[in-house]
């Protein structure tokens, strides 16, 4: 056999199965509040936190206290009276015997000891933090990485407090339920675009995992009545990131989609980073339900649009109008006024509507111009937040305030970061990809070097939060960051709930290729491809090693017969915002067709070139 197999439950069903495993173990003991029930880490993916059962003979409310490495550290929640107790812990630290106190209505306590294993090694450590706990307080710093690193959230002294083992992607965001959306870990195509969004709570299980026929990328937006906006793409037309579809959080159906190619030109206003097949660029979504319109950020036009929610009629783009048609800039484009400093953003992320109608952005500031001859070396620029006036009616905007162009290179990332807006003169700004490729600040992203330039490159994130213009915390860690979020662990909506979690949306059909060519019978595939497959609830995933331009298809045969054509071209990546998928060999590639529109037993076929190729495999989809 050269070709391998292997069948990959879904997480949602081996935590389902782990679920009814420690149930089974919980209920055949007497669990009381003096011999308590503990499992670490219940849903196999969030080694920090915990669960504890037990029963009361009366209704009983109870306080869980994790005890710090000093006082400040401690983390404590209260959970409502009930003779039947379920109680999450979070915030264990790693490599350590955790003091656990549990303390009830009735006066009773005990601390129990739950001893943790050590972190792997990408779960990075803190390289320097500055702040105090009565500023930060039991809040935790998430991060999710885009080199290698893992999923973590740190205290207000840098101590890892909780760490993902999945691959997730892309931002974390808390909604209304106190659950956590986040990326999966399920790629569809690389370099980062995943299948969709996880719907997660603390303690690390899955509820729901809506997926998207052409998949998941930078961001995502509750809406007020729940739905949920998720930026995605159309991949067999050529092109992506460049629209945006409304889930039903119920079903997980595409309710709306807004196409941005309706409203924009593809092929003007580049910014040093644009081609034709990522011409936009939509790295950020906010719905204001003030103006009943979308914001939407656009790194590879260096814009910031605005769209009616209903029609998706362009309202506005604020940016640097050089390169757009003149007719563009006379209706959507705004002009600076006001006697300070004005800068427009280039290559920005994390776009937000203030309450007061003001624009909060993340600007990079990559290349910094719009023609090559005016670009900015790295080692002159800046990435700042920056916070605009915008006035619709008169269309003008004026520069109301920023951080970080003071602090020139060493805090310049030429990709990824975000803002966060807490109150009126309180802000976050994570600036997530700053690089040092051979000792200079990198002018493209770091986690584009790959092979023996890997090497060389420095990875820094930086996060600041400034209140009042004083800056209260900042925290460096040794790798990039996509975002920074900062959480509370505990969440009073975020309850505990049984049961097995939900597969919902589609992965939609993929696409065939009709075409077979005459080929000549090669035998076996060669050992030198590396070829296996995986066979997931939902997917056949491809993966093997071929040089650039390779002739590949994949052919399914049984009743009918099924061909899928594998693209070998290597296309260079000009935003590589998520390198966690990235394989070292560039030769990998990785192929998933979806098992929707196919049913009954296949023989697994493949053509190289000119030859097709038993791979000895037949499955059941």
């Amino acid at each position: 056999m050269t070709v391998l197999f292997k069948e990959f439950e879904h997480i949602i069903d081996e935590q389902f199965r782990a679920e009814q495993a420690f149930l089974a173990e919980y209920q055949q003991g007497e669990h009381t509040f003096a011999n308590p029930y503990v499992k670490l880490n219940p849903y196999l993916i969030a080694p920090l936190t915990a669960l504890i059962m037990f029963k009361t003979a009366e209704p009983v409310g109870v306080t869980v206290i994790v005890n710090g490495k000093e006082p400040a550290g401690d983390i404590r929640f209260s959970f409502s009276p009930a003779t039947e107790h379920t109680i999450p812990v979070y915030g264990l630290y790693a490599d350590y015997a955790n003091k656990v106190e549990l303390k009830l209505t009735n006066g009773e306590s005990i601390v129990l000891t739950i001893q943790t294993e050590a972190a792997p090694e990408d779960v990075k450590p803190v390289t320097k933090i500055t702040t105090t706990p009565e500023y930060f307080e039991d809040n935790i710093m998430f991060v999710s990485p885009t080199s290698a690193a893992m999923t973590a959230g740190y205290d207000y002294k840098g101590d890892v407090r909780w760490y993902g083992t999945l691959n997730f992607a892309f931002d974390i965001k808390r909604v209304r339920n106190g659950r956590l959306l986040i990326g999966t870990n399920r790629l569809v195509t690389p370099p980062y675009h995943t299948t969709g969004l996880y719907e997660m709570g603390m303690i690390g299980k899955i509820y729901k995992e809506y997926r998207l026929p052409s998949g998941y990328h930078h961001d995502q937006f509750e809406m007020p009545d729940g739905n949920l906006l998720i930026c995605t793409q159309h991949l067999p037309r050529g092109t992506v990131e460049d629209m945006l579809v409304m889930v039903d959080r119920q079903t997980g159906k595409i309710i709306k989609t807004w196409d941005y190619q309706k409203v924009l030109p593809t092929d003007v206003a580049g910014s040093g980073s644009q081609d034709a097949h990522d011409w936009f660029h939509n790295n950020a979504v906010w719905y204001d339900k003030r103006t009943n319109s979308l914001t939407l950020s656009g790194r590879h036009q260096d814009a910031i649009i605005n769209l009616d929610f209903e029609t998706g009629e362009l309202n506005w783009i604020i940016g640097d109008p050089e390169g757009w048609p003149q007719e563009m800039v006379d209706k959507y484009f705004f002009k600076p006024v006001g006697e300070g400093d004005f800068d427009w953003q280039y290559e920005q992320h994390a776009c937000v509507m203030l309450p007061d109608g003001d624009v909060m952005v993340l600007d990079n500031g990559h290349w910094r111009a719009k023609k090559k001859e005016n670009y900015v070396a790295a080692k002159d620029n800046f990435t700042r937040g920056v916070r605009y006036h915008i006035d619709t009616d008169k269309m003008e905007i004026e520069q109301v305030w920023q951080y970080g162009k003071e602090r020139g290179e060493e805090f310049f990332s030429t990709y990824i970061s975000n803002v966060e807006y807490y109150g009126e003169g309180h802000y976050m700004v994570h600036s997530g990809g700053i690089g040092k490729f051979d000792g200079e600040t990198c002018n493209k992203p770091p986690v584009q070097f790959r092979g023996e330039d890997e090497k060389k490159v420095e990875f820094r994130s930086v996060t600041v939060e400034i209140k009042d213009d004083v800056v209260k915390y900042e925290m460096e860690l040794p790798a990039n960051f996509y975002r920074a979020e900062k959480l509370r662990l505990y969440c009073a909506e975020d309850v505990l709930t049984f049961g097995k979690g939900e597969l919902l949306g589609s992965l939609g059909v993929t696409e065939e290729f009709s075409t077979i060519p005459e080929l000549e019978n090669g035998g076996m595939v060669p050992e030198k491809y590396e070829a296996k497959f995986g066979l997931e609830a939902d997917r056949l995933i491809f993966k093997a090693l071929f040089e650039k331009g390779q002739m590949v298809m994949v052919l399914l045969e049984g009743e009918t017969t099924h061909s899928y054509f594998v693209p070998t071209t290597k296309r260079p990546f000009l935003a590589m915002c998520v390198g966690t998928f990235m394989e070292s060999d560039e030769r990998s590639v990785e192929f998933p067709i979806s098992r929707e529109g196919i049913t009954g037993e296949y023989k697994i076929s493949l053509i190289i070139d000119e030859y097709k190729y038993d791979t000895g495999l037949t499955v059941n989809l």
